[in-house]
């Protein structure tokens, strides 16, 4: 870090050199204007030219062997979550389909990613999305929102053994996974700004919604396994009891999953 000194003009402007390594650096001139973007934290970046934005960073894949769909997927997962704007999957012929059907799924699943570019041995997918139009508190929300619905699905599903109600709590649990990912990929992003950036002073609030992104998941994946099992038991009756007693099971703990997101979106310490 280098120290500048702060000095006064005319008696009312104050005025601050700027290092010539960053003015050669980022082509600027004499008479060229700069831009000044305040932070919450009281620091200020100064900006060759407005709106700029970082190139975006670019992962690439070389598929020199046979690898299995799961392999494949979690690899352009794990680089999305991490943060690439840009996936580059290069490949031989003849395993072209096997790519390109595993990368048009991937980009259905996550929010964002769409292919650019392909040839008969790469593809190039690039994230679209903005982090401005869905934050992290919006996709909590719709999160909770779906996960809460889930759960109750997932127990009339069990107790009228509708079949169709228990499958489409198990595709809602892909929403859940999309909307988790999305939120992880803004937390990576946060801790790759730079210091004194606006993202990189919201890395607190993102890594505590990254934490409750996840267990809210892990709720959700719960409520999967339920309506699963209901296909399990099929026409079978279940004993009134134990059904009396998984449905007050139920609404116990879906009250207590509603009382913990109001303290969370309250910031209600009594409550939570």
């Amino acid at each position: 870090m280098e120290g500048r000194k702060l000095q006064l003009t005319g008696g009312s402007t104050y005025v601050v050199s700027l290092p010539k390594p960053w003015i050669s650096a980022t082509g600027l001139k004499p008479g060229d204007t700069v831009f000044l973007d305040s932070k919450p934290d009281g620091s200020i970046s100064v900006l060759p030219r407005a709106g700029e934005k970082p190139a975006a960073r670019r992962k690439v894949f070389e598929q020199a062997r046979e690898e299995t769909r799961d392999h494949l997927f979690r690899k352009l997962i794990g680089a999305y979550v991490s943060g690439f704007g840009l996936i580059e999957i290069r490949h031989r012929p003849e395993t072209g389909p096997f790519v390109r059907r595993v990368a048009r799924e991937f980009c259905r699943m996550a929010i964002g990613p769409e292919i650019i570019e392909e040839s008969r041995t790469s593809m190039v997918i690039q994230d679209l999305s903005d982090p401005a139009e869905l934050s992290p508190a919006k996709s909590l929300r719709r999160m909770y929102m779906t996960v809460r619905a889930m759960l109750e699905d997932a127990i009339a599903a069990l107790k009228t053994k509708d079949e169709t109600l228990a499958k489409d709590v198990a595709q809602r649990d892909e929403e859940v996974d999309r909307l988790y990912w999305l939120v992880a990929k803004q937390y990576h992003l946060a801790h790759m700004a730079p210091a004194g950036s606006s993202d990189a002073g919201e890395r607190i609030g993102l890594q505590n919604d990254r934490l409750v992104a996840k267990l809210i998941e892990r709720v959700g994946d719960h409520a999967q396994r339920i309506a699963e099992a209901s296909l399990l038991v099929g026409e079978r009756a279940m004993d009134p009891k134990l059904l009396r007693e998984l449905e007050g099971a139920s609404t116990a703990s879906i009250g207590i999953f509603d009382k913990a997101f109001s303290a969370l979106a309250s910031q209600d310490i009594d409550l939570a």
